[in-house]
């Protein structure tokens, strides 16, 4: 990831995904209960995230109620039916946290330029961040359950950097998929793909102006 250099801060705006750059889920029951059932490790993950049953529920077109239906007539074809049943509550339920360091250079960040949200979500989004005190947290929240887009379409990226109040090329994006951080730097956004917190140590340093 090449960070461009100026004389001034490089961005107006700060991009980010939530989950597995923020936010973490705890799948360690759900991976007990795919092993007691015979299943592979991450089965339940495949079918809970396979599109047809994963895109509604981001689009807001269903409830997680709804989703954990789905995963279980997923899982069906595998498990009997309460296992089904008991294998996709338990992902939908799965414990999250949000990673301390990530948060803390955000919230700094913050103080300097505005912080966006951009994530695949669903309705619940709000709540979640409550529970995890992070409902203050960023200037702005760009859902895709609320807003009927998912990453990686250009228009969630173009509401974005809207409510942002920044262009394009001065926007920094962080997303720990390939592919999001892709369709970011082909609209003009500098992308970061997240792997681990030195790679946004890394970007958010160039805002900080060192």
């Amino acid at each position: 990831m090449t960070v461009p250099q100026a004389s001034a801060r490089p961005f107006d705006a700060v991009l980010c995904d939530l989950d597995n750059v923020i936010r973490f889920y705890d799948v360690t029951h759900v991976a007990r209960l795919e092993r007691l059932a015979g299943l592979a490790k991450g089965a339940v993950a495949d079918v809970a995230y396979a599109p047809e049953v994963d895109l509604p529920l981001l689009l807001g077109q269903i409830s997680k109620t709804e989703w954990v239906d789905s995963i279980v007539r997923g899982l069906e074809r595998e498990v009997s039916a309460s296992q089904a049943r008991e294998l996709g509550t338990a992902f939908a339920e799965a414990p999250f946290r949000a990673d301390r360091v990530v948060v803390a250079m955000l919230r700094q960040v913050r103080e300097h330029v505005p912080l966006v949200l951009v994530t695949n979500a669903t309705l619940d989004l709000e709540s979640d961040l409550d529970s995890l005190g992070l409902s203050d947290f960023a200037d702005h929240v760009v859902s895709s359950a609320r807003v009927g887009v998912v990453k990686p379409d250009r228009a969630i990226y173009e509401i974005a950097a809207k409510r942002a109040g920044a262009a394009m090329e001065r926007c920094l994006f962080v997303d720990d998929r390939p592919e999001n951080v892709e369709a970011a730097a082909a609209l003009g956004m500098t992308g970061v793909h997240y792997r681990r917190p030195e790679d946004l140590h890394e970007a958010l340093t160039a805002v900080l102006g060192g």
